[in-house]
């Protein structure tokens, strides 16, 4: 219905932001990577959305890039992947790195988002695979230990009581290539004390 709606980013919160436009405020769910590009009172942010109206409500999401609309809905193409769980592999992974593990049958990396087990990843393979544009310029894989410490970092400062959009704020400046998760935890731990 709505293709995208430009608007100024108002408020912020733990999975949505609020984007004014013509004095509406829209509540639009999103994924930790797309709110992490917006700030507080961004002006004329472009939203790509997409409507979903469920028996419990009508609820819009909304991203930055169209790349991760269009895994948003190609994810929930996959039968038992709805938005939020599509939400949650975007949070985790980006649309290049999600292309990237379905074309190289990486269940490990699809299973680094929350809510996704072995046979949830194995459909999104079997599913999607096939719906995947062959000719993406593929990311070169992150070495093994920085994708499995970056998540052991994010879940040890949440513990703390850090929200998630805090911690991929101060992380995702951090070289984390040769750190192990303590390393990640502590230069992160620092960041936020600043703040």
């Amino acid at each position: 219905m709505f293709e995208f709606i430009i608007g100024d980013v108002v408020a912020i919160r733990e999975d949505y932001f609020v984007l004014q436009n013509n004095n509406i405020g829209y509540k639009v769910f999103t994924s930790i990577n797309s709110m992490l590009k917006l700030e507080l009172g961004m002006k004329n942010a472009m939203i790509f959305t997409y409507l979903n109206v469920r028996e419990d409500g009508i609820y819009l999401y909304g991203f930055t890039t169209e790349e991760e609309i269009h895994m948003f809905k190609l994810l929930q193409l996959v039968s038992k992947v709805g938005p939020k769980v599509a939400l949650g592999i975007l949070s985790t992974l980006s649309p290049v790195q999600i292309k990237t593990a379905i074309l190289n049958k990486q269940i490990e990396s699809l299973c680094k988002a929350p809510g996704i087990g072995k046979k949830t990843a194995e459909r999104i393979i079997l599913e999607l695979k096939d719906r995947i544009d062959k000719d993406i310029d593929i990311e070169i894989d992150l070495d093994e230990q920085t994708t499995s410490t970056y998540p052991e970092a994010v879940n040890g400062l949440m513990t703390l009581g850090y929200s998630r959009i805090e911690i991929d704020k101060a992380i995702r400046n951090i070289d984390i290539s040769n750190q192990n998760v303590e390393e990640i935890i502590r230069e992160a731990l620092k960041r936020l004390s600043k703040n």
